[in-house]
């Protein structure tokens, strides 16, 4: 179990620091450039999420334990999807993949109110914690689920970190606070991780309805955040971009997923 912890430390830690800094680079990219990168990396983090619930969380939900109640499973999975949405609404689950979003609008409106990013570290600290209970959970099942689920979790985050940058930097931040600042609130990652971990491990009969949750949370930013802003695109050519990174999301997970076992 030694070896499981030092995972989960290293992979919680590997994707806040990715992310951050993925988003950072992005930001000292032209404008031009980095714009137009943007709607591909959702695209293709739209993939990877649903390839991570739909072909490694859910099955291993479901394999993790003998006699598992499949009601239960997808009460769970509709449970989290409902309170994924309550805790959006209270702008503490902040999924928003571009500071032209409605969300990231608002915040715009009160770009000189330093609240306004500190809002945004909070909700970051706030969805980091849960990310990393979520991996630990994964990686308590199995060590390639764990590592596939970390994937989707940095994917995502990246276009997500873009946006919150952006807040943070309207509020008042330079670049060198926003990085350092979005950095720390990615240590919440490796905090929810450890502690999942200690109490996950006493309690491993419910591994599997936090499989299911992770389901439902990976699930409710591909459909209900991450896809509509693809709609604002209608070509056939954006269209087909937008299908075949989709696509290959779901792909790499699947063959990562098949690899790795």
């Amino acid at each position: 179990m030694e070896s499981v912890i030092g995972l989960i430390v290293l992979f919680t830690a590997l994707g806040g620091v990715l992310s951050v800094a993925g988003a950072g680079l992005l930001l000292v990219l032209p404008r031009t450039l980095s714009q137009s990168m943007m709607p591909g990396l959702v695209s293709f983090a739209i993939g990877t999420l649903l390839g991570a619930a739909f072909l490694a969380l859910l099955p291993h939900a479901f394999e993790s334990r003998e006699l598992i109640d499949t009601h239960k499973i997808f009460a769970t999975v509709l449970a989290g999807l409902l309170m994924f949405f309550l805790l959006e609404k209270m702008v503490l689950w902040r999924h928003c993949h571009s500071h032209e979003c409605e969300a990231h609008a608002i915040d715009m409106e009160h770009a000189h109110n330093v609240a306004a990013g500190k809002l945004i570290l909070i909700g970051d600290g706030i969805h980091n914690f849960v990310d990393g209970v979520l991996i630990a959970a994964a990686f308590l099942t199995d060590v390639h689920l764990g590592i596939v689920t970390a994937l989707a979790v940095i994917t995502h985050e990246i276009p997500q970190e873009v946006g919150d940058f952006a807040i943070l930097l309207h509020s008042g931040f330079n670049r060198k606070r926003a990085f350092l600042y979005n950095m720390l609130s990615s240590i919440t990652s490796v905090i929810g991780g450890i502690i999942a971990y200690v109490w996950l491990s006493e309690v491993q009969g419910i591994l599997p309805y936090v499989l299911a949750l992770a389901a439902s949370s990976f699930i409710y930013i591909a459909v209900a955040d991450l896809i509509p802003g693809l709609h604002k695109r209608i070509e056939f050519a954006a269209t087909l971009q937008q299908a075949g990174l989709i696509a290959a999301g779901v792909i790499t997970i699947y063959l990562l997923h098949s690899t790795l076992h």
